[in-house]
C-alpha cells in the first residue's frame, strides 16, 4: 500500500512494513476479543470447570488408591494369619515348609517373602534380602521400600508393600505384594488429569475466542447501525440473524424503538405540513373578519365580526389544544398519573352528557354497562377519548334518512376492556378506516361539517399510551368504534375485570 508524502509524492511501504501494519491490526482485534463480556464468561466458566473436573478426578483417584491399598493389605494380612497358624504349630520349620512349598508350587506369583536369620541372611522366599528399612527395628508392621528385579526390558525397580514381623531369636519374617502396577495406575490417572486440565483449557480459550469473536462482530453490527441512524438515517436498523438469542431480542426491541422514532419524526413532519395547510384557511379567515370589523362602520356588524373572530379563536385553541393532547400521549408524559378507574363509571358520567343531545335531534340514545369495571389508566383522558367517539358519531353518524341511533357499551374480556361507541350513519369505507386516525384527516363529506380532523386521533393516541389499540368496524349500518384497553400497564397480568 502506498501512502503520500509531504511533497506529494508516494512512499511505497517495504514487506515488513506491511506485515507490522497487519500483525498491529491483529493485536488490536485479539486485544478487543479478550476484553468482551463474553471472554470473560467463558474464562470464569472455564476456571470452575477445569476445577470441577480436578475436583472429580482427584477424589476418583484418591478412592481407587485407597481401595487398592486396602485390598493389597488385606491380602497380605490373611497371609500372615496362615503363616503365623503354621508358626504357633510347627515352629521356625513349619515357616520355611509353607514358605518353599508357595514357592515350589508358583502360589507365590505377585507375592513377596522372606524368612532370614538374625543377622539378615535369607532362609527361605523370593525376596534377595532384607530391605534396609526393616533393619534396627524391633515391632512388627508395615513397611514400604523398592527393590531390583530382572525384566527382558532389563533391570527394573519395583514398589513393594510388606508387614514385617519380629520372631523369636530375633529371627526375621516380611510378607508382601508387588505393588508397582498401583503405582502405574496412580501416574495413569495423574497424566489423564493434566491432559484433561490442558485440552478443557485449550479448547476452552479457542471456544471463548469464537464465541466472543462472533459476538463482537454482531455488536459492531449493531453498532455501525447505529452511528448510522444517529448520522440521519433513519431508515436504517439493526441486523438481526433469526436465531432467537438475547442478540436477537435486543436487536427487536431496538428496531421498535426505532419504528416508533421514525413514526414520531413522520407525524412531526406530518402536523407541520397539515398545520401549514389546515390552519392557514383558518388564519386567513380570521384576519379578515379581522379587518372587516375594522371597516365596519356601525357597531352591530362590528359585533357581530368580533363575535365571529372570537368563535374563530375558540375553534384554533381547540385545536392546539388537541394537539398538545396527542403529544403528551405520543411521548407518554401522562402515565405519571395513571391509577385505577372504573370504566363503567366514566362511560355512565359521559352518557348522562350526551344521552339529552341525542334524545334533542329526535334520537335513541342506549347504554349497556356493567356495575363496575376497573383497569390501570388515566381516568381524565378515558373520559375524552369517549366523549371524542360521541362527539364523532353525533356529528358524522347521522343519516339524512332515519333519526340518529347512539350505543355506547363497556365489555369486561379476561385481559382488556373494550369501551364500544356503535352508530347508525353512513359508516366509513373499509379502506378509510385507518387513515382517519391520522391527524388532520377528514372525509370529503365531513368537510363541509366544523371540525379539525383530530378526534379520532388522539383517541388512537391515548389507547396507545395505554398500551391498547382503536378499532374501527362495521356497524351494518354505521360505524362501530372500539377502544380496547388492557387491564394492568407494565406488563402486569391482574385479574380479570370483574363486573360486580
Amino acid at each position: 500500500m502506498d501512502k503520500a508524502n509531504g511533497t506529494g509524492a508516494t512512499v511505497e511501504k517495504t514487506p515488513a512494513q506491511t506485515a507490522a501494519f497487519a500483525a498491529s491490526i491483529k493485536r488490536g482485534r485479539l486485544r478487543r476479543i479478550l476484553r468482551t463480556s463474553t471472554f470473560r464468561l467463558v474464562a470464569v466458566y472455564l476456571f470452575i470447570f477445569a476445577l470441577s473436573v480436578g475436583a472429580v478426578l482427584g477424589y476418583t483417584y484418591w478412592q481407587a488408591q485407597r481401595l487398592l491399598h486396602a485390598q493389597i493389605e488385606q491380602t497380605i494380612a490373611a497371609d500372615v494369619r496362615g503363616i503365623a497358624e503354621q508358626y504357633a504349630v510347627n515352629g521356625l520349620p513349619g515357616v520355611m515348609a509353607v514358605l518353599r512349598a508357595r514357592m515350589r508350587k508358583g502360589a507365590a506369583a505377585g507375592g513377596l517373602y522372606l524368612l532370614a536369620d538374625p543377622a539378615g541372611k535369607p532362609l527361605a522366599g523370593n525376596l534377595p534380602g532384607l530391605p534396609a528399612e526393616a533393619r534396627g527395628i524391633d515391632h512388627s508392621g508395615w513397611l514400604d521400600f523398592r527393590i531390583r528385579v530382572a525384566t527382558p526390558a532389563g533391570p527394573r525397580t519395583r514398589h513393594v508393600r510388606a508387614y514385617y514381623i519380629r520372631l523369636n531369636n530375633g529371627f526375621h519374617l516380611l510378607i508382601g505384594r508387588d505393588i508397582e502396577q498401583l503405582f502405574q495406575f496412580g501416574r495413569v490417572i495423574r497424566n489423564l488429569l493434566f491432559w484433561v486440565l490442558g485440552l478443557t483449557a485449550l479448547l476452552g480459550v479457542g471456544g471463548g475466542l469464537l464465541l466472543s469473536r462472533n459476538f463482537l462482530r454482531r455488536i459492531d453490527g449493531i453498532t455501525a447501525s447505529v452511528r448510522s441512524i444517529r448520522a440521519g438515517r433513519l431508515a436504517r436498523r439493526v441486523p438481526v440473524e433469526g436465531s432467537g438469542d438475547e442478540l436477537d431480542r435486543l436487536a427487536e426491541s431496538l428496531n421498535d424503538m426505532l419504528d416508533q422514532i421514525e413514526r414520531l419524526m413522520q407525524g412531526m413532519r406530518e402536523v407541520s405540513s397539515n398545520i401549514a395547510h389546515d390552519l392557514k384557511t383558518p388564519l386567513t379567515r380570521l384576519k379578515a373578519q379581522a379587518e372587516d370589523a375594522l371597516r365596519a362602520g356601525d357597531e352591530a356588524h362590528r359585533r357581530a365580526a368580533l363575535e365571529a373572530t372570537i368563535a374563530q379563536a375558540d375553534e384554533l385553541l381547540r385545536t392546539f389544544n388537541s394537539l398538545l393532547l396527542i403529544a403528551r400521549a405520543e411521548a407518554g408524559q401522562a402515565r405519571a398519573g395513571f391509577s385505577e378507574v372504573d370504566v363503567a363509571e366514566v362511560a355512565r358520567e359521559v352518557a348522562e352528557l350526551y344521552e339529552p343531545l341525542v334524545e334533542e335531534q329526535g334520537g335513541r340514545f342506549t347504554l349497556d354497562v356493567p356495575a363496575r369495571v376497573r383497569i390501570t389508566g388515566d381516568r381524565q383522558l378515558i373520559a375524552q377519548a369517549l366523549v371524542n367517539l360521541l362527539d364523532n358519531a353525533l356529528k358524522y353518524g347521522r343519516h339524512p334518512e332515519r333519526h340518529p341511533e347512539i350505543a355506547v357499551s363497556v365489555r369486561a374480556l379476561p385481559e382488556r376492556v373494550e369501551l364500544v361507541v356503535a352508530d347508525n350513519g353512513p359508516g366509513v369505507p373499509e379502506d378509510m378506516r385507518e387513515k382517519v386516525k391520522e391527524r388532520f384527516v377528514r372525509m370529503d363529506k365531513a368537510r363541509s361539517k366544523p371540525g379539525s380532523g383530530l378526534g379520532l386521533s388522539l383517541v388512537a393516541s391515548i389507547a396507545r399510551l395505554h398500551g391498547g389499540e382503536l378499532v374501527l368496524e362495521d356497524n351494518q349500518p354505521g360505524l362501530r368504534a372500539v377502544l380496547r384497553l388492557p387491564v394492568r400497564q407494565n406488563g402486569g397480568k391482574g385479574k380479570a375485570p370483574g363486573a360486580a
